[in-house]
């Protein structure tokens, strides 16, 4: 079925780009899981429209993003406060709201976190590759026409019946994550921690980093203290197969917290970012400092069933 044409983009900000969940599967061909970097404010995003927790949004990067609606529609904003603005007033996030055919949706910068999304009832209507929406910038397909949104772009979105009844959902302001520096990182050692000295292994876990502004959709570099290798060992090892989340130690001795956009590394991995702290890494800004602490896997289970209650009581309150 057909998309309706629902969006015009009239400036796309720093960097705009249509996202779904990921594309997962396609490692093995060497095609990133690309995907939006903050998949909990996507899902709760979603639910707030109406919408599957997979369906395609907007992702927009720090400021700049100025939308005009070309029909009446219901819209959420979730992750970092971008200070989201629509017919002059502010467009609270974590809620669904009403938009109508001639308003404009603008973010104008960060009160906190680095990157918001904004869901659409129906979903973004793109041409799934590889079984996502997902943009994968580095290879060009994906999203909308595999690159950034720019002043033009029109957005179509599926077609749904009833929107109205969507509006005025909200999230639980409990449950809405703290975007703020500095960030406390929980991980799990491995799969190379054994590669790395004992002196090394307390600094990482000890001192705090600073995010470079070199940092991007493929990973976060940290700048501070660096991290020892077991004498001998050389700066680098075949390469293998990564996720998001891995934390490399290339020769120099800063850590690079992957994110989605890079399917296999050839550095040692000291540590592992847990899965319910990896929506975080989407928000985290150059310049913040990020400290880690070693948890086991066990707290790390119990972590995300944490996060996955806040989602199923969101579901739970919109029956």
């Amino acid at each position: 079925m057909a998309g309706v044409n629902t969006f015009e983009v009239l400036s796309a900000g720093i960097m705009s780009t249509v996202q779904d969940l990921g594309r997962f599967g396609c490692a093995r061909y060497g095609v990133a899981a690309s995907g939006a970097l903050d998949g909990f404010a996507v899902r709760v995003g979603n639910l707030l429209v109406g919408n599957d927790e997979n369906a395609a949004v907007v992702e927009t990067t720090l400021m700049g993003l100025r939308i005009k609606v070309l029909r009446d529609t219901v819209v959420a904003v979730t992750g970092g406060d971008l200070q989201a603005r629509t017919g002059g007033e502010n467009l609270p996030g974590w809620r669904s709201h009403l938009v109508r055919e001639g308003e404009t949706i603008a973010f104008s910068g960060p009160l906190s976190g680095f990157r918001s999304y904004l869901a659409v009832a129906g979903g973004i209507h793109v041409t799934p590759v590889m079984g996502s929406r997902s943009t994968n910038l580095a290879s060009g397909f994906g999203g909308f026409e595999g690159r950034p949104l720019r002043k033009g772009d029109i957005l179509a979105v599926e077609p749904v019946k009833d929107v109205v009844r969507c509006v005025g959902r909200g999230f639980m302001p409990e449950a809405v994550p703290a975007y703020a520096s500095p960030w406390r990182l929980r991980v799990v050692w491995g799969p190379q921690d054994d590669h790395f000295s004992e002196a090394g292994k307390q600094t990482f876990v000890t001192a705090p980093f600073t995010v470079s502004p070199d940092s991007d959709r493929t990973g976060i570099r940290l700048k501070g203290a660096v991290i020892a290798r077991k004498p001998g060992m050389e700066e680098s090892i075949i390469s293998e197969g990564i996720l998001s989340g891995a934390i490399q130690i290339p020769g120099d001795g800063h850590p690079i917290i992957i994110l989605g956009e890079t399917a296999s590394g050839g550095y040692r991995k000291i540590a592992t970012v847990i899965s319910a702290d990896l929506p975080l890494l989407g928000q985290i800004t150059p310049g913040d400092e990020v400290a880690f602490e070693a948890v086991s896997m066990h707290e790390a289970v119990q972590a995300l069933r944490e996060m996955e209650d806040k989602i199923d009581a969101l579901k739970r309150s919109l029956k």
